[in-house]
């Protein structure tokens, strides 16, 4: 079960900015959705723990699970990344999200892992992914409850559970903003960000606010990421409006500190293959927003938003190399090459994406 969810449901955990200003439209058809690196920075103050140099990737339990989540799925899950081989492609994270812990807290105001679901506990979960090379995340919630009501929050235990996940290897934390009685995000996030620098130095710190206080402008000092959206859910409409939504934060993610505009919905079933490539393409994208790719090379996907067939057209002014450049074009999807110079056109089909880098010779 916990295979097929890894491919059907494969998640770039916390996928990272879709950024920077869209190249203009040209041709016939939609806008064009041509994406290389951001033109324009406005940097945010990095939180300076050495984590999130890169985008993280990995997978998350939500999605495909909700709550119906044990250990023997995340340990099938953990097998499934490095048989695969994506862990040797840096999906390194394996992280449980809401239902994993107990209704309540013990008698030392402790959480306690979920004893039918997680009967070996956290720890020994953490080890057993560790040995393989990858990191374990889980989730708690600036909150008196998680959102699903079924776990306690941290709100108010913010160095006690810290404390508890450092003890237990933990490396990453997916912090929602369910249940917090109205009170100041900013605070609460602050508290937790604090008791992370203090007790878990080594925790990979994932805010989740769903975007409705601008977070990307205040959360670069907190976190490694932070959400820019409310929750994506498995439809085109969903989707697209979640690449719109963080696209305009897209100058504010970098090296140590990312936008999130969720995790995929890859493979759950309610897009058409064509969708789920965009899909993919756009969040993968999202990795080399904050700067160009090495040896100048630039990526570039071309998005056909529309419900018609439409050529597209990328001109090299657009995506930050010269208007003379001839270019080697590695087409991803088709796993082809070929030569252009200036431009690069296609024909794309409803709702689907070219997904190019491109190699100056």
């Amino acid at each position: 079960m916990a295979r097929a969810s890894l491919l059907f449901a494969l998640l770039a955990v916390a996928a990272t900015a879709v950024a920077g200003a869209r190249a203009p439209g040209t041709a016939t058809g939609p806008p064009l959705a041509a994406y290389g690196n951001a033109s324009s920075v406005v940097r945010r103050r990095a939180v300076e723990n050495g984590l999130g140099r890169t985008p993280q990737m990995g997978w998350n339990s939500w999605n495909h699970f909700f709550c119906q989540i044990n250990e023997e799925i995340i340990r099938e899950t953990a097998d499934a990344l490095i048989n695969t081989g994506l862990a040797k492609l840096g999906y390194k994270y394996v992280n449980i999200d809401d239902c994993w812990a107990e209704p309540n807290r013990d008698y030392q105001g402790n959480m306690v892992p979920n004893k039918q679901s997680f009967p070996s506990g956290i720890k020994a979960l953490a080890d057993y992914v560790h040995a393989k090379g990858l990191k374990l995340g889980v989730y708690s919630d600036a909150g008196t409850q998680t959102c699903s009501l079924r776990m306690p929050g941290s709100l108010d235990h913010e160095e006690q559970d810290v404390k508890t996940f450092s003890s237990w290897g933990v490396d990453y934390l997916k912090y929602d903003n369910c249940n917090n009685g109205g009170r100041n995000v900013v605070e609460r996030y602050t508290k937790m960000s604090n008791a992370i620098r203090k007790y878990g130095k080594n925790i990979f710190f994932s805010l989740c606010e769903w975007g409705d206080n601008n977070p990307a402008t205040w959360a670069g000092g907190m976190g490694n990421s932070w959400r820019t959206t409310g929750d994506i859910a498995d439809n085109w409409n969903s989707m697209t409006s979640r690449a719109d939504q963080n696209d305009k934060w897209a100058s504010y993610a970098g090296p140590g500190g990312w936008n999130d505009p969720d995790m995929l919905e890859v493979g759950n079933g309610g897009m058409t293959e064509a969708e789920y490539r965009s899909h993919f393409s756009i969040w993968a994208l999202a990795k080399v927003w904050a700067g160009p790719l090495t040896g100048n090379r630039k990526a570039v996907v071309l998005w056909n938003r529309q419900g018609y067939q439409a050529t597209i057209t990328a001109y090299w002014s657009s995506v930050g190399l010269r208007a003379s450049a001839a270019v080697t074009v590695r087409d991803l999807w088709a796993h082809s090459s070929s030569s252009a110079q200036g431009q690069i056109s296609a024909s794309v089909a409803p709702h689907d994406c070219k997904m190019y880098i491109l190699t100056p010779k």
